[in-house]
Order: C-alpha cells, then structure tokens, then sequence
C-alpha cells in the first residue's frame, strides 16, 4: 500500500511545470519595442535631407513624423485587444513583419507619396507589435524580481529609445542617407520574426469576442485628436479642420467610455483605473512624454540652426541623456523594492522640473557644456527615477487576461502625450515668433524659451501626480 502511494503521488517537478524563459526572449522583445520607439525620432535629423531629395513641401514635410505617430498611437488599443484575444505571440510577430516590410519599402520609396505610405503601414506594424511586448513580459516572467529586471529594462528602451533615435539618425543620416534609417530595421525586424517563432512562448488564448463599436469609436476617437493636436501645430485651433477633428474625436471617445461600460468583453477594462496607483501611473505616462518631446524637439531645432550643428553632432548631443536612462534601469530592481514608488517618482520628477526650467535661460549664444549638458543629465536621470517604476506598477497588478489591453492603455498614452504635448508647445512657440523681439535668432529662441516655460508647467503635473502614490505599492513589494 505504502508503494502504490508513493507511486501514484505527484513528483516535484516544479521546473517542468514552470519552465523559465529561454535567455533571448528579453532581448527579442526589447529589440523589438527599441525599434519601434526609434522611428518616432530617428528621420527629425534627416527631414531637410529627404526633403530635397523627394520634394516635400514646408507643411508635407511634418507629415514623415506625424504619420507613423498617428497611425501608431490610434491603432494602439485595437492592437492591445487583438493580442489578449488572437494571441500576443502571433500579433508581436505579424505587427514586426508589418513593420519591417514597411520599412524596407520606405528606404526604396522615390516620392513624398510613397514615403508617406510607408510610415503609415510602419504605424499599423508598430500599433500591432507594440501592446503584446508588454504582455509577452509580464506572462513570461512571472518570477517578481525577474518581472521588475524586465519592466525596468522596457521602460528605459521607451524613454531612452527617443534620444537614442535622434543619435542614430544623426549618425546615418551623415555617414550614409537618411534611408538607411530605415533599412537598419529590416535585418533587426527579420531576426525578431524567426527567433520569436523559436524561443518565445505563447500565452494561452481565450475564447471572447472582439469588441467591434469599442474598437471603432476608441481607434477613430485616438486617431481624430492626434490628428487634430498635429494639425493644430501647423494651422492652429481657429483652423475648421481643426476643430471638426477635435469636436469628432471628442464624440467618438464619449460614446467609446459609454460602450465600455455596457459590453461583457470591453477593449478597455475600465477596472484598469480602479487601482489608485495603476490610475496615477497611466496620468504619469501622458504627462510625462509632453516635456520629453518638447526638449527633443526644441533642442534639435536650437542645436542645428541657431548653434550649427551637423545632424551627427546633433545626436551625439543626446547621448548623455540616454545614457542615465540606460544607467538608472539597472539600478530600479533594487531601489523599487527598498523604497517603494512614491519616494522615486518624486524624485525623478522633481529632477524633470529642474531640467524643464533650467531650458527657460535658453539665450542664441548658450552653449552646449555650460547651458545644455546640465538640463539634458537632470532629465535623463529624472525619467530613468520617474518611468522605470510606473510600467512596474502598471503590468504587475494587472490580470493575465488584461495584460494585453493594459499595455495598449500605457503605450496609447505615451503616443498621445507626446503628440498632444508637442501640438500646444509648437502653437505657444508659435504665438511668440509671429512678432519678432529682435534678430530671427533672438526670436526663435524666444519662442523655445516661451514652449519650455509652458513645458514646466505640464512637467509639475507629474509632480502632483506622484504625490498621490501610497509610499509602498504592492508591485514594489
């Protein structure tokens, strides 16, 4: 009796049951969103280049940027959905194959038309690949200091990977063409596409149906006010296109907040936000990206045409910064644990503020070492402090089922941040240059000056923000 016990009970076999991830599955996956975030970045650089050699127009121009960022931060939320219902490992791998065959036709594009294509499919590819990252993380290392180690990784790739793309686009742009920022996607695209097949696992699907109106009004809606905001950098709000777009993406997010509320398999769990600190962390992640592109964008412009940089000096200027990003990310698993969200938040956002505000002494003769270098350290140590943790607190306390839709959420707000917030810098600087204060570099600067005051501003609300955070969150401990 005492043998057939023995031999009916269940081994130990805790690491068959458990296995733990293949090595490569953490640099697949942030190889992957590195990518996607360098696009939003990597052509600022080269714009005058493909400029002359495609024929934009001054205005036609904005639109190699604004279109992968609209398609990209509309798409989102479908793309985070589809991935919980169809499969994260299937949506990563058709969203990076989208991507990258957009890319190479991209490279290969010889009019403004077919360049513009191009980086739509590249958002519809990103929007995609870009939620089931996230949740490829959060489902395959369900160790807790494992999870953090990663998180802390991805968000230092999100917010480093801008500073970084100008680097590199600096780097290409001058030593070969602005296309090979784009075919540098294509052998990194494909090798994320077969190892990911390989290595990766897939996390079990469940059975549901695709929220259809709520995917229509909450695409539509993102897509309509990220239109709008871009639309008002370059023609202002007065503008009826303007304020049609606005007006309809405003609808189509109202009536997308009422269906969420009534469907049984929403795109949105509304629960997202239930939890105090997963609420203040996604404010965070919107707030946070209208500073961010505001100093990349600004500081490009005064780099290149007040001071004279080459587009290689350019994004060698961003280096520093993206290098504390990198640096703090090592340092999150063990100081989250300890201290908990609230005294890092805190910190980090304080350190934005002093970084924003020191922008604000900005003068036509500042220069880089004495005027630039500080600004840039104090933000890149600030975000690496103040992000790192909130994609901890975000992905950690959210069910498997929603861990798709939770990353689409983060990801959505980063993009519409960003955009959102560089639209009314972009209309404040504009407000200042239209009556010129002096020679047209005295005025450029005061129109940047003026953008970063109101800059501050929007980064104090991050400050506030991290106020709200309980002082040990349960994702930390």
């Amino acid at each position: 009796m005492t043998a057939r016990t023995l031999r009916t009970e269940p081994r130990p076999e805790t690491a068959e049951a458990t296995p733990r991830p293949h090595r490569l599955v953490l640099p697949i996956v942030l190889t992957c969103q590195l990518m996607l975030i360098l696009d939003a970045t990597v052509m600022n650089v080269a714009l005058p280049r493909i400029q002359a050699d495609l024929g934009f127009t001054d205005t036609g121009l904005s639109w190699v940027m604004t279109a992968y960022s609209l398609v990209f931060g509309g798409l989102l939320l479908l793309g985070g959905r589809a991935g919980d219902l169809f499969g994260r490992r299937r949506m990563f791998v058709v969203g990076a194959a989208v991507f990258t065959a957009a890319s190479l036709l991209g490279g290969l594009a010889g009019s403004a038309e077919l360049l513009i294509a191009a980086r739509i499919a590249q958002g519809v590819g990103a929007a995609l690949a870009g939620p089931s990252t996230l949740a490829l993380i959060t489902t395959t290392f369900t160790e807790a200091k494992a999870r953090v180690r990663a998180l802390a990784l991805f968000s230092a790739m999100s917010s480093g990977g801008f500073a970084i793309g100008l680097l590199l686009g600096g780097l290409l742009t001058e030593w070969i063409s602005w296309r090979a920022a784009l075919y540098i996607n294509v052998p990194f695209g494909l090798m994320i596409v077969l190892l990911t097949s390989r290595f990766v696992a897939e996390a079990p699907r469940r059975r549901a149906r695709l929220d259809i109106p709520g995917a229509f009004t909450g695409t539509f809606g993102v897509g309509s006010l990220v239109f709008a905001f871009t639309h008002a950098a370059s023609h202002g709000w007065g503008d009826p296109i303007t304020l049609g777009t606005l007006t309809a993406g405003l609808a189509l997010l109202a009536a997308f907040l009422v269906i969420e509320t009534k469907v049984s398999e929403p795109l949105i769990p509304l629960r997202l936000f239930a939890e105090r600190d997963r609420a203040a962390a996604y404010a965070n992640f919107f707030f946070g990206p209208m500073a961010m592109m505001s100093m990349f964008f600004f500081l490009t412009q005064f780099l290149q045409d007040i001071r004279g940089f080459a587009a290689l000096e350019t994004g060698l200027a961003f280096l520093p910064m993206a290098l504390c990003m990198f640096g703090l990310s090592r340092l999150i698993p063990r100081l989250l644990p300890r201290f908990g969200p609230k005294p890092l938040a805190l910190t980090g956002t304080a350190l934005m503020v002093g970084g924003v505000v020191w922008l604000t002494r900005l003068t036509p003769e500042s220069e880089y070492f004495s005027h630039l270098l500080g600004p840039m350290v104090l933000m890149g140590v600030g975000v690496g402090l103040a992000f790192s943790p909130l994609s901890v607190i975000i992905m950690s306390t959210v069910p498997t089922e929603d861990a798709g839709a939770a990353g689409g959420v983060l990801q959505t707000l980063q993009q519409a941040g960003a955009t959102l917030g560089l639209a009314i810098l972009i209309t404040v600087f504009g407000a200042v240059t239209r009556t010129p204060s002096g020679s047209p570099a005295e005025t450029t600067v005061d129109g940047m000056t003026a953008a970063f005051t109101a800059a501050s501003v929007v980064t104090a609300l991050t400050f506030l923000v991290a106020l709200t955070f309980r002082r040990r969150a349960r994702a930390a401990s």
